[in-house]
C-alpha cells in the first residue's frame, strides 16, 4: 500500500474484524508486511505452531483489497493462504494426501461459519533428502497448501479462525479441549527364576 494512500473503510473494517479473530494458544500470531503488488490494498498475518520447542507448521493470511473489484475474486475482497506442515515421511508418498490437505481448508472453513466463493488452490507434497554436510535428519516431508477465495460475509474473523483451524490441522493438533494420552510402554512381564 503506498504511504500516501488513505485506506478506504470497507478496509479498515475488514482488517479490525480479522484481528478480532481468535486462535488456539498454541498458535503464535504476527503482523507482517503484505504483499503490495498484489492489490492497492493489503494485510498480513504469521502464524506458527510449536510442539515443545519445535516449530511444526506455519502460514501466512494475506487480505487483500481492490476498491475497483476484480473479475477472478468476484468481489472486492481477497484471502490468499499459505501453509506448510512437516509430515512423517511415509505420508509424503501417500496419493490421497493432497485430497485431504484440500479437504482440511474447506472444512475448517466450514466449522468455523466461513463464507466464500472463487475458491481455489494447490496442495503440494515434497520429500526431501539431505546429502553431505547439511545438518538434520536425513529425509524430512512437507506438506504444502496454498489457496485464495472471496469471503462472502463481512465479519471476516470466522475466516481466520478457520484460517487457524488448517494451521492446527496440518500440525496434527488434537480438536480443542481434547488431551492426548502420553504413550504408554506395555509392561514387561516378571521374569521367574
Amino acid at each position: 500500500m503506498a504511504p500516501s494512500t488513505v485506506p478506504p473503510d470497507a478496509f479498515t473494517r475488514a482488517v479490525a474484524r480479522l484481528q478480532a479473530g481468535q486462535h488456539r494458544p498454541e498458535i503464535t500470531l504476527d503482523e507482517v508486511p503484505a504483499p503490495q503488488r498484489l492489490a492497492p490494498f493489503g494485510y498480513a498475518v504469521s502464524g506458527t505452531v510449536l510442539r515443545g520447542d519445535d516449530e511444526v507448521a506455519t502460514g501466512r493470511l494475506i487480505l487483500l483489497h481492490d476498491p475497483a473489484g476484480h473479475e477472478a475474486w468476484e468481489g472486492t475482497m481477497r484471502l490468499v493462504t499459505y501453509v506448510t506442515a512437516e509430515l512423517e515421511p511415509e505420508l509424503a508418498t501417500d496419493p490421497l494426501l493432497p485430497g485431504v490437505g484440500w479437504s482440511w481448508l474447506v472444512d475448517a472453513l466450514a466449522t468455523n461459519g466461513a463464507a466464500y466463493t472463487a475458491i481455489g488452490g494447490t496442495v503440494t507434497q515434497t520429500l526431501s533428502t539431505r546429502f553431505g554436510s547439511l545438518a538434520g535428519p536425513p529425509n524430512t516431508a512437507d506438506v504444502e497448501i496454498r489457496a485464495s477465495w472471496t469471503p462472502l460475509d463481512e465479519d471476516l474473523a470466522v475466516h481466520l479462525e478457520g484460517w487457524c483451524a488448517l494451521l492446527a490441522l496440518t500440525a496434527g493438533l488434537p480438536p480443542p479441549g481434547v488431551t492426548v494420552l502420553p504413550e504408554q510402554r506395555p509392561s514387561m512381564p516378571a521374569v521367574r527364576a
